[in-house]
């Protein structure tokens, strides 16, 4: 793919390649959108791109490395552009710049710009001091008094019928295996009237579901209107009178927040879905005091509880780590135990791996890698059985699919059902953005097969 040259019109080419959670696909939109202005167009493929950014996350097992591979293969691209009387700028954002901001500029000092997920407000002063000559290198990976939000630009797209909107950033609860605290800095809630207003200006762009964001994000306490302070509750209630806003959801929670309004919300607010990721990590106390939770088992399972009873059709997903420090058997058998009880309609399950700078990292009771992966297997083995069975008892049943996109086959359209299971059907590409009720087929690995009913929205 080959582009003009900077300089040789007004547009640049910008590819982004985005790790890790949905508020780094988030970031990613924001960061394209402030570069927008100094004429940076979006492209598929990093080859002859004028920018690159990574935008990174910390939480996978050799995240540092992963990156650090990636600036090796988009070298020789940046060389050769070179060669040719051009400049590609290389950029690393996120929370691996964040962590290892000066590491990186010794290992890779090709990088013309690291910058933390606090600072890309700032992107187009960092291009100008990267770009005003060779050999300049930019680094901010600070964490500013005034929120980066205040310096955003305001949304003009959706990117399609779905769309994240960060509400929470941080966090304060210092679990001792995770980087979130030191990368994302502590708890900030946006103001309510700002996430109400990037809420109504997604839909006006052609969002019919917006996903808030938050690395706590029921803990989010915004201040609202008359000096108030608004709970996510209060919030999902106020985006549910958004006119053309028909699915609300949020990701990720803690369990210590969810409270007694954000659980009837769950029942009295028919735009929010009936979906729901609650993190538990682990099913045994013993692990769970190790790990800085602050909740027990019991805590979380009467809240599951709870939660169904005001949405009867809920359906759960949730995080867990096997071999964390000090795991006995007998504990990792209290999380299958756990896992049989509540049934989960998917889950995401990881081997633990040390984080530099973290409380568990420097345990000495680390669990033999073997004895993890013997661990991880047989826990994924036991969640794959109950996504099958949740995904099987979908066949045969009529549901409301929102349709974002075009799908592989010609004439296919894949949506999404209420429990965010990919669904594909047949559908003539005018019903992008419907909500359309359909008769499920099929099961397959990873999605359901339907045929149409209609092609009307509600």
């Amino acid at each position: 793919m080959k582009h003009a040259e900077p300089g040789a019109n007004s547009t640049k080419s910008l590819y982004i390649r985005t790790y890790g959670c949905q508020m780094n696909v988030y970031d990613s939109d924001r960061m394209a959108e402030v570069l927008a202005p100094l004429g940076y167009q979006l492209v598929g493929e990093p080859d002859d791109a004028d920018m690159v950014i990574l935008n990174t996350c910390h939480i996978r097992e050799k995240a540092s490395e992963k990156i650090y591979s990636e600036l090796g293969r988009l070298r020789p691209m940046q060389s050769d552009k070179a060669a040719r009387g051009g400049r590609m700028v290389l950029a690393v954002a996120g929370c691996v710049a964040q962590a290892e901001g000066a590491e990186m500029q010794r290992r890779a000092p090709f990088v013309d710009i690291v910058l933390g997920p606090q600072t890309y407000h700032r992107l187009p002063e960092m291009v100008a001091r990267a770009t005003r000559a060779a050999g300049n290198r930019v680094m901010d990976t600070d964490f500013p008094v005034r929120p980066k939000f205040d310096d955003l630009p305001e949304r003009s797209s959706a990117n399609g019928v779905t769309a994240f909107l960060t509400v929470q950033e941080g966090c304060d609860k210092f679990c001792t295996f995770c980087v979130v605290p030191y990368t994302r800095g502590e708890e900030y809630s946006r103001p309510a009237g700002e996430i109400v207003a990037e809420a109504k200006q997604l839909v006006q762009a052609g969002a019919r579901e917006i996903t808030l964001l938050g690395q706590n994000v029921n803990a989010y306490h915004g201040a609202g209107g008359g000096g108030g302070t608004w709970s996510l509750a209060r919030l999902i209630r106020e985006l549910a009178d958004i006119d053309g806003l028909a699915r609300i959801r949020y990701t990720t929670s803690h369990p210590r927040d969810m409270t007694d309004d954000l659980i009837a919300a769950h029942g009295d607010v028919p735009q929010l879905m009936p979906y729901l990721h609650l993190p538990i990590q682990s099913g045994s106390n013993r692990v769970l005091v190790a790990m800085n939770r602050k909740h027990e088992v019991a805590d979380y399972e009467r809240t599951i509880d709870r939660l169904r009873a005001a949405r009867p059709d809920l359906a759960l997903s949730s995080d867990f780590i096997v071999g964390f420090p000090g795991e006995s058997r007998r504990d990792f058998e209290d999380t299958l135990a756990l896992v049989e009880r509540v049934e989960f309609a998917s889950a995401f399950s990881f081997k633990y791996s040390p984080r530099p700078g973290t409380p568990a990292a420097t345990e000495m009771l680390q669990i033999d890698e073997s004895e993890k992966q013997q661990r991880l297997s047989e826990l994924q083995s036991l969640l794959s059985s109950q996504q099958d069975a949740f995904n099987q008892a979908m066949v045969g049943r009529t549901i409301p699919v929102l349709l974002e996109k075009p799908g592989r086959r010609s004439g296919q359209l894949v949506g999404r059902s209420p429990y965010l299971q990919p669904v594909h059907a047949l559908a003539p590409d005018r019903a992008i953005g419907d909500i359309v009720d359909l008769s499920i087929t099929a099961r397959h690995a990873n999605s359901l097969a339907a045929q149409p009913l209609a092609e009307s929205s509600h």
